[in-house]
């Protein structure tokens, strides 16, 4: 199994900055955004990325992924102690990893999100790390009133170096046909997920997929950056494709840290 993957990030048009951060590869894709509020969220986005990305994921296990997390959440502490005035910065992170056991392992922490598309059916495989999410939880907000909450940005849990940061993983099966979606609130804050699955369903590229959800985010007001990953799940993986793939950068992690990475 091998994942065929593309993803298109926007600053948006009331952005100086993108501090979304993205990456696609055969063996893995993730999203990560970086905190509002806080300083250097591109960096935060873009260092993790990164420092993950180079880790030794491709063909692995969840403790491996464990590991890498660990390992990316502890590089931004390094920024942090090297530069005092980055305090604070931190990075919300979804992604979609192909185990060695078949599988695919979902890791997850903050609002980004995790779309599976089955058999025409859009289903979130994420839950949201926010207020809001836990306002919904306990019966005080409906779901239909969530979308419109004014504190629905509110995150409760992200990856800022901290020694107690985590993210959950879990394990998800694979059919022919299963294309899945990650991507920032910018999207899914103005975005319907009718309006999003249409676009899955309609749309036999990756590339197409990903440049077709960006640009109707912006068509409907986006106030964020915006970035969406499209990976296509494909069974018959060669090995050695796996182990070798090109890794390409997106958003944030395009613009900072080019050098040379090896992620096999």
């Amino acid at each position: 199994m091998r994942l065929r993957a593309a993803a298109v990030s926007d600053v948006g048009p009331h952005r100086t900055a993108n501090q979304d951060a993205a990456f696609t590869a055969s063996w893995g894709a993730a999203v990560a955004d970086g905190v509002g509020g806080g300083p250097a969220g591109d960096l935060a986005s873009a260092a993790f990325m990164h420092r993950l990305a180079a880790g030794p994921l491709a063909g692995g296990h969840a403790e491996q992924l464990t590991d890498s997390i660990r390992s990316a959440n502890w590089d931004l502490r390094l920024h942090v102690q090297r530069d005092p005035t980055l305090r604070g910065m931190a990075t919300t992170f979804t992604g979609l990893f192909v185990s060695r056991d078949d599988e695919l392992l979902l890791a997850h922490t903050g609002d980004s999100r995790a779309y599976l598309l089955r058999d025409g059916v859009l289903s979130q495989q994420s839950r949201d790390d926010s207020l809001v999410q836990a306002l919904v939880d306990q019966g005080l907000v409906s779901a239909e009133d969530a979308a419109f909450h004014p504190r629905r940005n509110v995150i409760t849990a992200s990856l800022s170096g901290a020694e107690h940061d985590d993210a959950t993983i879990a394990a998800h099966s694979h059919r022919p046909g299963d294309r899945w979606l990650l991507c920032s609130d910018g999207l899914t804050d103005y975005v319907p997920e009718g309006d999003v699955r249409a676009i899955l369903l309609a749309s036999d590229a990756v590339e197409e997929a990903a440049a077709a959800c960006v640009a109707l985010a912006l068509d409907a007001g986006t106030r964020d950056n915006v970035t969406v990953v499209v990976a296509d799940v494909i069974a018959d993986a060669d090995p050695a494709t796996m182990a070798t793939g090109t890794t390409a950068f997106y958003g944030a992690a395009a613009e900072r840290f080019m050098e040379g990475l090896d992620s096999a």
